[in-house]
C-alpha cells in the first residue's frame, strides 16, 4: 500500500488514504503508454477527406478526338489525370484511422498513468470538492491554494456548480472518474482527485 495525504480545498491536511500498489504503484512502461495514446488520438481522427477519381468525376465519356491521323497524342478522356480539370491519382479517400487495443492493455496503461502521477508527486487527493454556487473566481482561489498548474480535476459524480466554475479556466479540465482516460491523465500536469473518485477507479481497474 502507498500512503497518501488527504487535503481539503485549502490544502490543509485532514487525513491519509491507502492506495493499492497494484493500481497506483506499478512499473511505468513508456511504450505501452505511447501505444494507448496513439490509439486514442487515432480514434479521434475524422477521416472524411475525399477526392474524385476517374470513376467518380463527371464528364469525359467521349473520346476528344480520333485515335489516329490528327498528329496529336492519343487521348481517351478529357478527365485524364494529365489534363487540367482531370481526376486525381491516388488521392485521399474516406477511411477509419482507429485500431484495436486489448482491454488488458488499456487497463494496464491506466494504472501506469496513475502511478506516474503518484511517483512524481503530481497526485493530490481531496476529501471533497463542491461549491455553493457557480463562481469561476472561487475555483481559481481553490486552484491557487492547492498550488497546481494545468490540473485535471476528477469527481465521482456530476456537480453543476463545479463544472460551470471550471469550464472557463485555461489549462484546467474536469472529468468524472468513469470517463477518465490515459490521454487526459498524461496531458495535464497534476491530477486532483476526490476520495470517492479513487474508490470508483479501484472498482474500474480491479
Amino acid at each position: 500500500m502507498t500512503l497518501v495525504s488527504v487535503y481539503d480545498i485549502n490544502k490543509n491536511r485532514v487525513g491519509e488514504i491507502d492506495l493499492p500498489d497494484e493500481i497506483f504503484n506499478v512499473e511505468v512502461r513508456p511504450e505501452i503508454l505511447n501505444f494507448v495514446v496513439k490509439a486514442h488520438l487515432a480514434a479521434k481522427r475524422v477521416g472524411t477527406a475525399c477526392v474524385k477519381t476517374r470513376s467518380t468525376i463527371r464528364g469525359g465519356g467521349r473520346k476528344p478526338w480520333r485515335q489516329k491521323g490528327t498528329g496529336r497524342a492519343r487521348v481517351g478522356s478529357i478527365r485524364s489525370p494529365l489534363w487540367v480539370g482531370g481526376a486525381v491519382v491516388h488521392g485521399p479517400q474516406p477511411r477509419d484511422y482507429s485500431f484495436k487495443v486489448n482491454k488488458k492493455i488499456k487497463k494496464l496503461a491506466m494504472k501506469m498513468a496513475l502511478s506516474s502521477k503518484v511517483q512524481n508527486n503530481k497526485f493530490i487527493v481531496l476529501d471533497k470538492l463542491s461549491l455553493e454556487k457557480p463562481k469561476t473566481k472561487e475555483f481559481v482561489k481553490i486552484k491557487n491554494a492547492l498550488e497546481v498548474k494545468k490540473p485535471l480535476i476528477v469527481l465521482d459524480k456530476e456537480d453543476k456548480n463545479v463544472f460551470l466554475s471550471v469550464r472557463n479556466i485555461p489549462d484546467t479540465e474536469l472529468m468524472l472518474a468513469k470517463d477518465v482516460d490515459v490521454y487526459n491523465v498524461l496531458k495535464y500536469d497534476y491530477l486532483v482527485i476526490t476520495k470517492d473518485s479513487i474508490e470508483n477507479l479501484k472498482q474500474r481497474l480491479a
